[in-house]
């Protein structure tokens, strides 16, 4: 008898717990959870990438966006989740602009920094992650004002891409073991580029980035940088360059006026004249090619290490957005 009260119960429990669950599948405008979507449609894209995008659930309207480019073999949904830009979407509240690239435009899936038909204002890859960022905007009610651009390796080359060409659209990039603005151009190659580098001065480096959008007066985007000291891909006088590039068209100097460390690697921050920091640098002494991450949830901490994406207890992501002021 008492086995048969027992056995009635669960029935019971069980019943009401697959109604409450049938209940909920079943009730009108019941809201997925958040996922990342390709989003097609988003302009004549002259780059053919795809559009992939990251929005929390009920994010309110006038909240930043942030676009994120993949490195070289890695895709839109592996970088998004192991950069830890979509853990810190949740966490503070902004969407994600993922661009994808394919292989019909280059085999190994890298953003083409390199190609001058992809790299101006207009035209090719550079146009259509600026088609991505109109669209975004206005199917999220982002706000304009508070639109960053970052990405790894390749993506940060096409970071550096975004930031000269589209000034107006970012208000800060972050690059991670990327290249500066027209260095392929100035090395004669992109592996000179990648693994000496290009022989210019700060101001012929500056004014790459300004014939990029000739006549634009400001204000220009800020940077923050980051670089494996034992990064064989992207030698580290990479990092070195993009300092020279962007203080020179903020009209910083190149001495640093604040060094210090963090998380034990040696940290830089340039600022303009008129005290605002408009580039900041971290060299991960040690490290090789890759993104910085700190898998775990503390405060500070984001990503998922894997594939280029290299458990250094540091997250860049988390850096960058306290940089940018997202948390």
């Amino acid at each position: 008898m008492t086995q048969t009260r027992a056995a009635s119960r669960r029935i019971t429990v069980l019943g009401t717990l697959l109604a409450a669950l049938l209940a909920a599948l079943l009730t009108p405008g019941r809201a997925e959870a958040a996922s990342l979507k390709e989003v097609t449609g988003f302009g004549a894209n002259p780059g053919a990438l795809r559009m992939f995008r990251y929005v929390p659930d009920g994010l309110p309207a006038g909240r930043p966006v942030v676009v994120a480019l993949h490195g070289c073999t890695q895709n839109a949904s592996g970088y998004g989740t192991g950069s830890g830009w979509i853990q810190l979407a949740d966490r503070w509240g902004f969407s994600v602009v993922l661009p994808q690239q394919q292989s019909a435009n280059n085999g190994s899936l890298c953003f083409n920094w390199f190609q001058s038909g992809d790299i101006a204002r207009g035209q090719g890859e550079a146009a259509s992650v600026a088609q991505m960022v109109d669209r975004q905007l206005a199917d999220v009610s982002g706000d304009a004002s508070r639109v960053y651009v970052t990405g790894l390796s390749a993506g940060g080359g096409m970071t550096a891409v975004m930031m000269a060409a589209y000034p107006e659209r970012f208000v800060a990039g972050g690059i991670v073991a990327g290249l500066p603005y027209g260095c392929a151009q100035a090395a004669g190659s992109p592996y000179v580029c990648m693994y000496v580098g290009a022989t210019q001065t700060p101001r012929q480096w500056g004014d790459r980035v300004r014939a990029a959008r000739p006549g634009y007066a400001g204000p220009w985007p800020a940077l923050v940088a980051f670089q494996g000291t034992a990064d064989h891909t992207v030698k580290p006088v990479n990092m070195t360059d993009l300092t020279r590039q962007w203080t020179d068209v903020h009209g910083a100097d190149q001495a640093a006026d604040v060094s210090d460390s963090v998380a034990g690697y040696p940290h830089q921050v340039f600022e303009d004249v008129s005290g605002r920091a408009v580039v900041e640098t971290y060299s991960l002494t040690g490290m090789g090619h890759g993104q910085p991450v700190d898998p775990g949830s503390g405060s500070e901490q984001c990503g998922v290490a894997g594939a280029y994406l290299l458990d250094a207890n540091l997250c860049a992501a988390h850096r960058m957005g306290r940089a940018w002021g997202l948390g």
